[in-house]
Parts: C-alpha cells; sequence; structure tokens
C-alpha cells in the first residue's frame, strides 16, 4: 500500500521583525473588521506521493462585498486551488461565488482541470481494497450557475455545464478492464443543461448561526455527442439547518441526495462517497454507484473571533436505482480546528480529521483535510 503525505499550507512571512510582529499581531487580533473591506489570502502549498512526486502549487481565497454600505449584502467569494509535481501531474481549481446589490442576484462558477492518478475500487456500496485499480485520468469540468431572487428568500435559476474525461489503465488485468458493470472505459463527454431552486435564511453564507438553506437542482445531458457518451439526467437535493446552541456554540445539520437517470451510465458520472465536505475519513470515489445518500451533524465552539473547534459525524451509502435500502449504512466521525482569517466574513482555514469505516482485512478508512472555508 502506497502512502500519501498530505498537502501541507505554509504561510509566508517576510520583512523586518517589527513588520512581522505587526503581522502576526493582526493575524492574531480578536477583533472583527467593521469597514467591510476586501481581503485575500494566499496560501503555498507542498505535498509529496509516490503516485505524483513533489507536489506544488498556491491556493488563495479573495472575498469581497459588491455593495460594502448594505449590511444585508452577502460576501462574494473566490478561490483558487493550482499545483503541479514532479511527474508531471496538475490539478486546477477556481470556484466563484457572487452576490450582486441587494442580493438580487447570484452567480455560482467552477472550473476545474485534473491530470493525475486515482484508485477505482469498482461500483456499488460494498467495493473492497483487494480491487484496487490505478488508473490515470485527464478531467475537464465547468459549470456556471446564475440565479435571481424571484420571492422573499427564494431563488429560481439556470444550470449550464460541460464535462470532458479520459482515462488510462495503468493495470490491465484488474477490475477496470474485467468488469461488465464499468462503462465507457476510454471516458468522453457531457454537457448539462438545467435549472435550480434555492431557499435560503440563513445568517450568512460563510458561517450562519442560524437559519435554513435548502437548494434542489435538475440538470438534463442531451445526445449532443452520441457513440457512448452519457445521455440522461441528474437531481440533487441538498438541505442544511443552523442552530445556536449557545453564544458562541452552532449546531449544523445537513444531508444530501444525488441521483443520476440513464440506461446505461458510464463510471465516472456515477455519484461519489466521501470529500472534503461530506462524509470525510472516506477516499473519495471509493464506493460509486447510481445514488447517493448522506447526512452529517456538526458542533462549532467559536472561542475566539479567530479560532474554534468542531466536532462531527455522519452516515451514508451508494446505491443503485429502485434498490435503496437501510442496509450498508457507512459512519463516519472526527474532529477539526478553525483559523478565522476574515473574522467578520467567517472566512476560515479548516483541519479536519475524519474516520469512517474497519472492513475486515482492511486497514480503518481515515482521511486528513486542509480546507478554505466551512464544510457546509
Amino acid at each position: 500500500m502506497k502512502k500519501y503525505c498530505l498537502i501541507i499550507l505554509l504561510a509566508l512571512i517576510s520583512g523586518s521583525s517589527f513588520a512581522q510582529m505587526k503581522l502576526i499581531r493582526k493575524m492574531l487580533s480578536n477583533e472583527k473588521d467593521t469597514t467591510r473591506k476586501a481581503s485575500f489570502l494566499p496560501l503555498p502549498a507542498f505535498g509529496y506521493s509516490q503516485e505524483t512526486g513533489f507536489e506544488f502549487g498556491v491556493g488563495a481565497i479573495y472575498s469581497f462585498y459588491i455593495d460594502r454600505k448594505d449590511t444585508l449584502n452577502r460576501s462574494s467569494n473566490f478561490a483558487l486551488n493550482t499545483t503541479y509535481s514532479t511527474k508531471k501531474t496538475a490539478n486546477f481549481m477556481l470556484k466563484g461565488d457572487m452576490w450582486t446589490k441587494g442580493n438580487k442576484y447570484h452567480f455560482i462558477g467552477d472550473i476545474r482541470f485534473k491530470n493525475q492518478p486515482f484508485n477505482f475500487y469498482g461500483i456499488g456500496n460494498s467495493a473492497t481494497k483487494s480491487d484496487e485499480n490505478k488508473l490515470d485520468q485527464r478531467v475537464f469540468k465547468t459549470l456556471f450557475d446564475a440565479e435571481m431572487n424571484t420571492l422573499p428568500k427564494a431563488y429560481t435559476g439556470i444550470s449550464l455545464g460541460f464535462e470532458n474525461y479520459h482515462f488510462i489503465d495503468r493495470q490491465p488485468g484488474g477490475i477496470y478492464s474485467t468488469s461488465p458493470q464499468i462503462l465507457d472505459k476510454d471516458g468522453g463527454s457531457v454537457a448539462w443543461i438545467g435549472a435550480s431552486q434555492s431557499y435560503d435564511t440563513r445568517n450568512s453564507n460563510n458561517y450562519p448561526t442560524k437559519g435554513f438553506f435548502g437548494r434542489a437542482t435538475y440538470q438534463y445531458a442531451p445526445d449532443f455527442f452520441g457513440g457512448e457518451n452519457f445521455n440522461g439526467s441528474q437531481i440533487k437535493l441538498d438541505l442544511r439547518g443552523f442552530f445556536s446552541l449557545a453564544p458562541k456554540v452552532v449546531l449544523g445539520i445537513q444531508g444530501i441526495y444525488y441521483t443520476i437517470q440513464s440506461k446505461s451510465t458510464p463510471f465516472y458520472l456515477l455519484q461519489q462517497l466521501g470529500n472534503d465536505q461530506m462524509m470525510r475519513g472516506y477516499y473519495s470515489g471509493r464506493y460509486r454507484d447510481e445514488n447517493l445518500m448522506a447526512a452529517q451533524a456538526e458542533i462549532r465552539y467559536r472561542f475566539m473571533n479567530r479560532f474554534g473547534i468542531v466536532a462531527f459525524a455522519g452516515t451514508g451509502k451508494v446505491f443503485a436505482n429502485s434498490q435503496f435500502n437501510g442496509d450498508g449504512l457507512k459512519p463516519n466521525f472526527g474532529l477539526g480546528g478553525r483559523y478565522f482569517f476574515d473574522p467578520a466574513k467567517g472566512l476560515s482555514v479548516r483541519l479536519d480529521y475524519g474516520i469512517g469505516e474497519k472492513l475486515p482485512n482492511e486497514k480503518r478508512q481515515a482521511g486528513f483535510y486542509i480546507s478554505l472555508a466551512e464544510a457546509f
């Protein structure tokens, strides 16, 4: 088993001792900035794994208000993460979340590119470590959503997206090449068009302490590309609630249901369990199928404006269409720490350690995550 080294984020501080102390005091200050000015945080990144070699790059988040005078205007955030390795693997992600004046319009953009290896374990909720199959992937994905405030706290929008995948099997003869369940092994393209509806009463879009958020999206992929390329639809439902238990303690609850509907769905479009936001502790894609259902709860204790800790737990599973039951629900739980680099906006760098299930003859599944912004 090859062990992965996690990306380490390093803050670079340069200049005179006086400038260093001034910057440190600012970064640790317990005071909130009431001027509502823009904030920018760059974070150099470094890591190593046997598959990718030495990996280096940068992450950054830029946050601002379209209307600084309107205290109800939600913050707009842009996040960047890009890395390159000595074995010529690459990873690029740019996400934008923008709110116009009066929160009348809401725009979401997401561009991703990957050229790196990953582990495939098969399809279904019972995939095992023994079936691990190493693949090379080249992935390009882009998504754009535009929503308009149609009713109080409600937004209706349209969604456009495009995805392209290419795969190379590094271990011919394994489950990837021999399983008849796995469709379109070389990759393919899909274009989405859809609609969204959301309802949002949260008091913050970054660090809510009360309120409800619900969003449903429907996307359809017409048969633009022909051949074995995907033709079907996808539905996603995301529900969240936040409750203030004490002046510095918040309970957050989230439930999701994702489903993809098609006569023949390629493996790379199947729903995947596990990432740095939901079911932390599971390798993303270890379990994948046509449906994903998961829920989590998180207790957040922000004992200072700059620092907080969390405890979280959840459960979830993937399953084929028309085959859901309560069996096979997988657990996860863990702890995390938070550093709020912009206390007024509630923007944080988070460190989470998640733990998953222990299968016979396998090590317990677990993962450590360093990410920007809250998990939900």
